[in-house]
């Protein structure tokens, strides 16, 4: 393990990252996270004006039914005729049920808007969690990424489904029911525009009000679904130290908090409602009275246009109070988006500009002072050198959290080195695309990852060309094929997660296998026996001597006994190489790495 994890300590029931901040939170640019938003709706514009066009019909449809409401009641109600009221009436129903329809439909298309829309966003998001380097998901929770990719994708989702859909109705409603209203009543349009502004000052307080909890629900959710994923991972660990109840105590702590900030998110978003429609019902009674004035008074108005008005004004207070208590998820919505761009716009793996594809890569490796760091408080390695031939083995060795896994986190091109030179082939690998040059590396670590997938396909995953008897062949050369045979469907049985219907020996068996499968010019072999027991790791020496042949091969191990026929071994202590040489003279010097070896034989314990 680096050193780089030691200020990322996780221990069960504990993260020291996960603090509750009580510091009011705030977008951060909420006009850009819009813009942002709108791009993604650029390629659907001509189902976004088929959205507002039957929009615009149910609108016009709901103005005239409205007005005909009024009608009915000055020529028809208050004339007792029947039959011009029966017309009437099914002339509404016709027109109404065409309203229906129109909204049915720009639902349906505004559905199919969000999903294929969000999914943009989902691919986009999944791609360029792709391209992030591995210093960031070493620095950040997976399920809090997690989170990312489904709670604030689908909150995205949610509003452009349902609440886009209300905006942009409410918007064609209100501008038309208010052209309606002057068209009617000027004077009445006039007393009713009273709660206009008294809805846009209380929305605006509630808004900025609760704004910085539905950006804090979303950070504690995603903290949430962290220290979920974690504790599932751990849960061994949990259990082995008895830690039941302490990582019970932090879960419901994180909860709290969650549930704290949700709880002001909605409470004070739902006072918005509640205040909005007293503010409405105020309107209509103030409107009813004016308009009972001015009839009682002999002005040009009847009680059919009173009546047909306060429909006008109810249509258009109902969207318009709509919009306002939507406000909630759409700052919810937009804390989502925000947290999902912020990964998106995070600094990708990106090769120079004079990179190249490099097919055949040799396997000469050289390191020439090389320095570096993951923090700039401490450096790691300082003044490594060393140089492997194509065919040749390099050992090394060295107390937990030497450097040993950080040479190859930089032959790989996981982290850019300080200073110095790494080169392959005597090629700077700045020079080489990282694809190119992870091609040309196979890994088998300490800590196998196996997909959920059948056991034929984990081993095919070192080059996806492979056929099924070349799976089969290299699973003989890793002493894999006769454990496999054994399995309920053999190479067709599905594993569980990460292989959890295995052992962990039979599991690194099959990641020696996929390395072998990848037919690579360079090995690199991190503690990769460590899990295997002494009968198995001599069978498994075998064939690794055999893969090994003409292969450049980078051995990292605790257990000595396994390097002795290293061409090379260097001990590294402090990000240093103290020593180097084979075995024999390693052993002969007397030194560090003698040290180590006889220590292992003393205690019977690899270090």
């Amino acid at each position: 393990m680096s050193n780089h994890k030691e200020q990322f300590v996780v221990r069960p029931g504990g993260n020291p990252m996960r603090r509750f901040n009580k510091k009011p939170e705030k977008l951060k640019n909420a006009k850009s996270t819009i813009k942002r938003l709108l791009s993604y709706l650029g390629n659907k514009k001509g189902i976004i004006v088929l959205v507002f066009l039957l929009s615009l019909v149910a609108t016009t449809i709901n103005i005239v039914g409205t007005r005909l409401n009024g009608y009915t009641v000055d020529n028809f109600i208050e004339n007792g005729d029947m039959i011009g009221l029966t017309n009437i009436c099914i002339v509404l129903v016709i027109i109404y049920l065409i309203s229906v329809t129109s909204t049915y439909i720009q639902n349906r298309f505004m559905v199919s808007i969000a999903q294929r829309t969000t999914s943009d966003i989902r691919r986009d998001l999944f791609g360029n969690m792709q391209k992030l380097p591995l210093k960031y998901f070493d620095t950040h929770s997976s399920g809090d990424l997690m989170s990312r990719l489904t709670n604030d994708v689908d909150n995205i989702n949610i509003t452009l489904s349902q609440n886009v859909t209300q905006l942009f109705s409410g918007v064609v409603n209100i501008a038309g029911m208010f052209v309606a209203m002057i068209l009617l009543s000027p004077r009445l349009t006039l007393v009713g525009s009273i709660a206009i502004p008294l809805m846009f000052i209380m929305t605006r307080i509630i808004v900025n009000k609760t704004q910085p909890f539905f950006i804090k629900q979303q950070k504690e959710l995603g903290n949430l679904n962290g220290y979920i994923e974690e504790m599932i991972s751990g849960q061994k660990a949990v259990l082995l130290f008895s830690q039941e109840e302490h990582v019970k105590e932090e879960f419901s702590k994180i909860n709290k908090r969650l549930t704290r900030s949700a709880i002001f998110a909605q409470a004070l978003s739902g006072f918005m409602g509640p205040v909005n429609n007293f503010i409405n019902n105020l309107t209509y009674l103030i409107v009813a009275v004016c308009g009972g004035y001015f009839i009682l008074s002999g002005m040009n108005i009847t009680i059919g246009v009173v009546f047909a008005f306060i429909l006008y004004m109810r249509n258009f207070t109902r969207p318009l109070n709509e919009i306002l208590n939507i406000f909630n998820t759409i700052q919810s919505a937009l804390a989502g988006a925000e947290r999902v761009f912020e990964v998106i716009d995070e600094s990708k793996e990106e090769d120079t500009e004079e990179a190249r594809d490099v097919d055949n890569i040799y396997g000469k490796v050289t390191l020439n002072d090389v320095n570096f760091s993951y923090t700039k408080e401490k450096q790691i390695l300082k003044n490594i050198n060393l140089t492997a031939k194509k065919g040749q083995t390099i050992a090394i060795v060295g107390p937990t959290g030497s450097g040993k896994t950080t040479i190859i986190n930089l032959l790989t091109k996981f982290y850019d080195i300080d200073s110095g030179e790494i080169a392959i082939d005597d090629e700077n690998i700045k020079n080489i695309k990282r694809g190119s040059l992870r091609k040309s590396i196979s890994m088998v670590l300490q800590d196998t990852f196996l997909f959920s997938d059948s056991v034929r396909e984990n081993i095919r995953y070192g080059r996806l060309s492979a056929t099924d008897e070349e799976v089969e062949q290299t699973a003989k050369l890793a002493n894999a094929h006769s454990f496999i045979r054994q399995l309920p469907e053999g190479y067709d049985t599905i594993l569980s997660d990460n292989g959890g219907n295995i052992s962990h020996g039979q599991r690194q068996l099959l990641a020696i296998a996929r390395a072998i499968l990848a037919q690579s010019s360079i090995l690199i072999l991190d503690e990769a026996t460590s899990s295997i027991d002494t009968r198995t790791e001599v069978a498994i020496q075998k064939a690794l001597l055999n893969l090994m042949e003409g292969k450049t091969t980078f051995v990292i191990a605790h257990r000595l006994s396994t390097i002795r026929n290293a061409d090379q071994i260097l001990a590294i202590k402090d990000g240093q190489i103290i020593e180097r040489g084979t075995h024999n003279e390693l052993i002969k010097k007397d030194g560090f790495y003698a040290e180590l070896y006889k220590s292992q034989f003393k205690t019977g314990m690899s270090l």
